[in-house]
């Protein structure tokens, strides 16, 4: 059976300060905001993967992991942006004061194996972020434009020591996410 995976950082004990950095856009009409509680940082979108290959990708993640040469780090988060551009905004996120070298670095090296698997490789460059909320209609984009440009939230810090394999499941209610399996860094 297929799963719907990703490969994330995950930023539990967040949640409170993710909400408040969502409050921020709170008065924009148009935004669907993600879910404090499942915040992360994704270092590589898998899409569907039939579940027989979840052994593998374990694996290799383990050696990408190790390659990367990455140790527990901390991670600050803050500031704001958006994608693809603040003239036309589809994802609003803050990004990483400190440990964007490391996701970068996790990321390379979890890309490689992943490609070397058959995975499509990235069709952008990798930015840290975690996304707050995606808009749906451009009715609160001069707001959202005016908060991102304008205000320069500090979210938090956090402890990294490893990385998620996360299973997505659509629901009515939005994304559920659930762990496969945690690599220690």
């Amino acid at each position: 059976m297929s799963k719907r995976l990703f490969v994330s950082v995950d930023l539990d004990g967040l949640a409170e300060e993710v909400a408040a950095a969502q409050e921020l856009f709170a008065d924009a009409s148009g935004l669907s905001f993600t879910d404090p509680e499942q915040a992360h940082v994704t270092l590589k979108f898998l899409g569907d993967t039939d579940g027989g290959r979840v052994d593998d990708l374990v694996r290799e993640l383990e050696v990408a992991v190790a390659d990367s040469g990455v140790e527990p780090f901390e991670a600050a988060f803050g500031g704001l942006g958006v994608f693809p551009s603040l003239d036309y905004i589809s994802v609003v996120w803050f990004g990483t004061r400190a440990g964007s070298e490391q996701l970068t670095a996790l990321h390379e090296a979890i890309e490689e194996r992943t490609v070397a698997m058959g995975f499509e490789p990235e069709d952008h460059e990798f930015t840290p972020h975690v996304t707050l909320a995606r808009l749906q209609h451009a009715g609160g984009k001069e707001l959202v434009q005016d908060v991102v440009q304008n205000r320069d939230p500090a979210v938090g810090t956090l402890s990294v020591d490893e990385v998620r394999l996360t299973e997505s499941v659509l629901t009515e209610d939005g994304s559920e996410y659930s762990t496969v399996a945690s690599i220690p860094l």
